[in-house]
Order: C-alpha cells, then sequence, then structure tokens
C-alpha cells in the first residue's frame, strides 16, 4: 500500500457527487435479484456503506436498509434480495465481483459480504441495490501480498466519538490524507441518557437497553456527514471498548451491579453486540452468540505488520479501586485464551511490526506527584502483573507498537520493561490517540496545568495533548513515522486541522522520539 494514485485522489476530491446514489444510479448495470414482495419506503440506503477487515484476497462490504433509521429502521418484516458490485474503475466499468446477499430482519436488514478473490494491494469500488434505489458508490482496499516485504502502510488511530460534545470533524481531515484503513479502537457510541445541554442531542428518552434502542442509536451515529464519508473511502478495522454497552462494564459485571441484575445486565450485553455486528464491516466470526461476541482477530499485511486486535472488555477481571487490588496476580485483562492467542502471534510473527490494538493504555500513569504511585485503575495500570508480563516478553519481540484510545487524551511513551526501575530497558512504544469528539474543546491551559508537572513522574511520556484528533502513521520497513493531527473545534461543523506533533519509531530500536 504505497500511497494514493492520481484515480484515488480524484475520488476523495470528486466529495459528494461521487459518493451520491444518483450518480451510482445512471451506471448501474442490470442485475438479477429478484425485486422485493413488498415496495420499500425511499431511503433504504440512508445510512451509507462501509468496508473492512481487509485481507490479500478479500474484504467485507457493508450496509442496513434503514429508511427511518432513528425509529428502528422502518423496513417491512421480511427478507430483502440485495444486489452487490464490486469494481475495478469508480464507473463500474469493469466489474470485478457481483452477487446478491441477502439483508434478514433478525440482523436488522443489514448486509455483510465477504468478498474474496480479489487482488491483492488493489483499490476497488462497489455499491449495494434494492427495489430500483441504488446505495452510494464505497471505496476500499485489499491488503498486500502475504510475502511482500516492502512498500507502505498509512493507518488513522480513532476511537471515542461522544455525539453529544460535538461533530466528527477530525474525519474530514482523515479523508483528505487517505489512509489505507482506519484503526478504530472503541467508543463508536455513547449509551448516555440524552442531555438538553449537549451540542447535539442524543436521539431516544434515555440509555439504550433494548436492540432496537442499541439500533437508534448507532443510526444516529451513522448519521455524521465525515464519519459517512470516512467509512466510503477506506477499509476499517473495529474493536469495542465500553461505551458500547455500558460505561466501565467487565467481563459481565456492569458499572452499577446494584442497579442493574446479572440477567439484565447479560440482555443489554446480547442487545448490544447484535447492534455492534449489525452495524460493523466485520465478518461472519462476528455474528454474536447470546452476550458473546468473538472480537480478537489478526489481520496480515504482508511481511510489514501483524496486526493484534484485543478485546480488553469481554474477558477481563472486575476494575480494580486500590494499589493492592492493581497488583494482584489473579487480575487479567484478557483472559488466558486470548493471553496465549497474542503471545503466540507475537513471538511467531514474520511481520518487520508487530502493532497491539488495545483499547485502554498500556503505559504506566502515576497521578501522584513526587514519592509514591497513584495508577490510573481503568487501563493496564489496573492489571499490573498481567502488564509486566507482557513487557518482559516484549524483549524478544520484533518492534512491537501498541496503538490505544479510550483516555480522551494524546498520550506517547515508551514502554518501559519494568516501570518500578526507571532505568529498565525500553521495549516498545505506545500511541494512545486522543478522541475524535469525546470531552469536546477541551481548556488546553487547564489542561497542562495540571498533567504538565506530572511529566517528571512519567519520564517515559514523549507527548501529551488534549485536543481532539486523531493519529496518522506511514509505516515502512525502516521505521514508522506518525503525526498527531489535530482540530481547532469540535462544537462547529467544520473545523481547521493541524498537525500538532510529528514522531519517530526506528525499526529494531524500541521506543518513540519525537521529530
Amino acid at each position: 500500500m504505497t500511497g494514493a494514485t492520481p484515480d484515488r485522489r480524484r475520488f476523495l476530491t470528486a466529495g459528494a457527487a461521487v459518493l451520491g446514489a444518483a450518480a451510482s444510479a445512471q451506471l448501474w448495470l442490470p442485475g438479477t435479484a429478484r425485486a422485493a414482495e413488498t415496495k420499500l419506503p425511499d431511503g433504504v440506503f440512508s445510512l451509507g456503506v462501509a468496508s473492512g477487515d481487509p485481507l490479500p484476497d478479500g474484504i467485507v462490504l457493508w450496509t442496513r436498509l434503514a429508511p427511518d433509521p432513528l425509529n428502528g429502521g422502518g423496513m417491512p418484516d421480511g427478507v430483502v434480495p440485495v444486489e452487490w458490485e464490486l469494481a475495478e474503475d469508480e464507473r463500474f466499468r469493469k466489474t470485478a465481483r457481483k452477487g446478491v446477499a441477502q439483508a434478514r430482519p433478525e440482523y436488522g436488514h443489514s448486509v455483510h459480504v465477504d468478498v474474496r478473490g480479489l487482488r491483492h494491494d488493489r483499490t476497488y469500488w462497489y455499491r449495494f441495490r434494492t427495489d430500483g434505489q441504488i446505495s452510494p458508490t464505497g471505496r476500499t482496499r485489499t491488503a498486500p501480498h502475504p510475502h511482500r516485504k516492502g512498500g507502505s502502510l498509512r493507518v488513522a488511530l480513532a476511537s471515542c466519538q461522544n455525539w453529544q460534545h460535538g461533530y466528527f470533524t477530525p474525519y474530514a481531515d482523515m479523508l483528505a490524507q487517505d489512509p489505507d484503513f482506519v484503526l478504530f479502537v472503541g467508543d463508536y457510541i455513547y449509551e448516555s441518557s440524552p442531555s438538553s445541554t449537549a451540542v447535539r442531542k442524543h436521539e431516544g428518552k434515555g440509555e439504550p437497553y433494548t436492540l432496537e434502542q442499541y439500533r437508534n442509536r448507532y443510526a444516529q451515529y451513522r448519521g455524521d456527514p465525515d464519519l459517512a464519508a470516512m467509512h466510503a473511502n477506506a477499509p476499517w478495522v473495529v474493536t469495542f471498548d465500553d461505551h458500547e454497552v455500558d460505561n466501565d462494564w467487565a467481563g459481565e459485571i456492569p458499572q452499577d451491579p446494584d442497579k442493574q441484575s446479572h440477567d439484565a445486565f447479560v440482555a443489554r450485553l446480547t442487545a448490544a453486540f447484535q447492534a455492534y455486528y449489525e452495524h460493523m464491516p466485520v465478518r461472519a466470526t462476528a455474528i454474536p452468540d447470546g452476550p458473546h461476541i468473538q472480537m480478537y482477530r489478526r489481520l496480515e499485511f504482508g511481511r510489514l505488520a501483524r496486526l493484534n486486535v484485543l478485546d480488553t472488555r469481554q474477558f477481563r477481571s472486575d476494575q480494580a479501586t486500590s494499589q493492592a487490588g492493581a497488583q494482584d496476580p489473579s487480575m487479567t485483562m484478557l483472559g488466558p485464551d486470548q493471553k496465549a492467542w497474542l503471545l503466540d502471534g507475537l513471538k511467531d510473527s514474520p511481520a518487520r511490526w508487530n502493532i497491539i490494538a488495545s483499547q485502554i493504555m498500556m503505559a504506566e500513569t502515576d497521578l501522584q506527584l513526587g514519592e509514591g504511585k497513584l495508577w490510573y485503575y481503568d487501563a493496564w495500570d489496573g492489571y499490573q502483573a498481567e502488564r509486566n508480563a507482557f513487557l518482559k516478553e516484549f524483549t524478544d519481540i520484533r518492534n512491537p507498537v501498541v496503538l490505544s484510545g479510550d483516555r480522551h487524551l494524546t498520550m506517547i511513551s515508551d514502554l518501559k520493561e519494568d516501570f518500578a526501575d526507571p532505568d529498565s530497558d525500553v521495549v516498545g512504544a505506545e500511541f494512545v490517540g486522543t478522541s475524535i469528539s469525546s470531552s469536546g474543546d477541551q481548556d488546553q491551559a487547564a489542561f497542562h496545568a495540571q498533567w504538565d508537572p506530572l511529566m517528571a513522574d512519567n519520564p517515559h511520556w514523549k507527548v501529551i495533548d488534549a485536543h481532539r484528533g486523531y493519529h496518522l502513521f506511514d509505516i515502512r520497513r525502516d521505521g514508522i513515522d506518525a503525526r498527531v493531527r489535530v482540530v481547532d473545534t469540535v462544537l462547529k461543523q467544520q473545523a481547521t486541522a493541524s498537525t500538532l506533533a510529528t514522531l519517530r519509531v526506528e525499526s529494531d530500536d524500541p521506543g518513540v522520539r519525537v521529530v
């Protein structure tokens, strides 16, 4: 994945005209799908299109039929055939694959097409059609050949997009940067109740608990135009954190077990995971089994990078509330199976770069000035024994880089073999990406007044900041060039973007430096 060709750039700058369904309708080749028995309402493709989890020969294509998206979807209760087409050009003159998928009511009339037999490291365009209606056009890309050693990979890291805290303006800049894929590490929606003082108000009358309520919340988020455009222009690799279900949940334990019984929370998990699957471009391996969903997985990008996507919620012990609890060796973030899977994948990796997508921060956060430690427990600091064991293993792993979210801050750090020993070896690098909109436009002076004094107690921190935005990585064999891209506001629908910091990770030289 060597950057944008002129054709790819032209597609980006064409804007809404290319994304619009009207443009696609004039180009559609006659299909074979049987029309729905009942005439469908207009606007079935209101939620747009997306793609995800690129393979060298495959990609997942997604849409969901929802003419009345904020009221359960508005579809008739029946199976609807949906034609799909994937082409090698944006005018669909050279079709690569096409077929018919079934949009089923039990999955919210979502469509997940796992297309295979494609060329590696190639751009494709795709669209859907049903009952005479045409979707927006999407653009996607496959992964490089499994044995390819060279080339480059551009990755955008995003997380934490709270509808009520602001507009998703960082995606407009991300679109212009043309990443090969977007890595989203959690908090795609927020489950909070509508607020009358919000920048823009959540739908509904309270927190979501039922499947229809979660569907409505996802549909609202999908209506953000910058988010929709980014989904339509690059494949996404996604995982969830807590707010897709309930703040600070762990395993089958809610944030407030005194208010949510176990059975009630299991029902909530079941509804939340179902809605998550229905709205994400993921494979059938992620179809939920009741209150369980398979989310940790591994993707390969030639011999350049191996991406290990974690699930730090379903298998974790309940959050520690004290230093003794955080140091309890029985505490686990990943559970035994996922932990063994991750270590095996890191040790056996043929890749130059071993990337770990972790929803929460791995590096230490010491919140106490001077002597002693005060940790941030809703992160790997709350699971010290497991985290420290991983860091010791990193000494034998080639180029481990952790990409995280959750904090609503940019925190870029060296990973140390032992954070209790400031002189211990650096074994990797971590980029904690800031939020897309969560926490809104923060007071930067107040942030630095609070956090800058802590830098002396956290010498592994290289950059800390509280602007909204995302991180952009250009990965090559010799190193990773990273940029912290930030916007001046998320309180308005347009924003000005800039590079706050530029950093470099050298191959086979653990750690990160500010350029």
